[in-house]
């Protein structure tokens, strides 16, 4: 029986490892099949706190990792194939590579995963101009034209923050016609940056070692264009990887696990919930791990009263 079981292993689950482990609970650490999380998959991060300088995703990943184990965490490389939770635990993991663990609490910080079109390219070039990420990449991009894919809300938000820094926006977007809500839609029509090329798919990133154009198609006549641009960011929204959790606990319609008022409580006693699998407004690094900060402590009060 542990005290603390940690699934995930990005910013939310390496900083409550830390204060989990600081707090003698000794708890261990799931990394889930991308050790570190999304952010390793990130070439420069330059809005990390504490880092004057642009830092390796990975590199950054490593040292949250370094600093868990230094304070006792264990890493497990594994993956979670199911759980049975139950009010006031015991709770108990199934692992992907065979074995099982009891624990009494459980925070549960599985990240979210953009969604992308699913084009070679956009693999090949990843952290290399493609990004799903304005916020955290747009000032990469200054006084140079963009691609941005989408149509709902999430693009609009997108393309309008990345007009602070390109020379122009193009958002490509397959109908006639925008999901978004008609306000965030008025919003981005009248951007004088942004220019929207309708009807249209993405069918390549042109470019070796960074982005040099997009190839576009046009879904009504079929010819394909050629969109010069230093940038592609795909805006088709996130999911959360909570699927593995529903049932268990309670989540909103799009699957983001709902916290309990102020705190990282889970609808689970003893099941707790940190970063972007519960965070659908923010979803960086820094906001993940003071949320990994809270579930920590949120798990070691619980623990503390449970033993009275």
């Amino acid at each position: 029986m542990r005290n603390l079981v940690i699934i995930g292993s990005g910013p939310a689950g390496y900083t409550a490892a830390v204060y989990a482990g600081r707090a003698l609970l000794n708890p261990i650490v799931v990394t889930g099949r991308l050790p570190g999380g999304q952010l390793t998959q990130t070439s420069d991060i330059e809005n990390y706190p504490g880092f004057s300088e642009a830092v390796n995703g990975f590199e950054l990943m490593s040292s949250f990792q370094k600093q868990a184990e230094r304070f006792g965490s264990e890493i497990l490389y594994d993956a979670v194939l199911s759980v049975d939770f139950k009010q006031g635990g015991p709770q108990k993991i199934v692992l992907e590579g065979g074995g099982e663990i009891e624990a009494m609490s459980v925070i549960i910080a599985t990240g979210a995963s953009p969604r992308w079109l699913g084009i070679d390219s956009e693999k090949r070039l990843m952290a290399k101009g493609v990004s799903a990420c304005a916020t955290c990449d747009g000032a990469f991009f200054k006084n140079v034209p963009i691609v941005v894919v989408g149509g709902g809300d999430t693009a609009m938000e997108e393309a309008i923050f990345l007009t602070r820094f390109a020379s122009k926006v193009y958002l490509v977007h397959r109908r006639d016609e925008l999901r978004a809500s008609k306000i965030m839609a008025d919003r981005a029509m009248k951007n004088p940056k942004i220019e929207f090329v309708w009807s249209s798919a993405v069918n390549e990133i042109i470019g070796e070692n960074s982005v040099e154009a997009v190839l576009i198609k046009n879904l009504k006549d079929g010819k394909v264009s050629r969109l010069e641009a230093k940038g592609y960011f795909a805006a088709l929204g996130h999911d959360p990887n909570t699927l593995l959790f529903k049932g268990k606990v309670e989540m909103d319609e799009a699957g983001y696990i709902l916290p309990q008022g102020n705190s990282s409580r889970t609808s689970v006693d003893g099941v707790f919930a940190a970063g972007d699998c519960a965070d659908k407004n923010y979803r960086q690094a820094v906001t993940a791990a003071g949320m990994g900060c809270k579930a920590a402590i949120d798990a070691e009060r619980w623990l503390e009263a449970m033993a009275r």
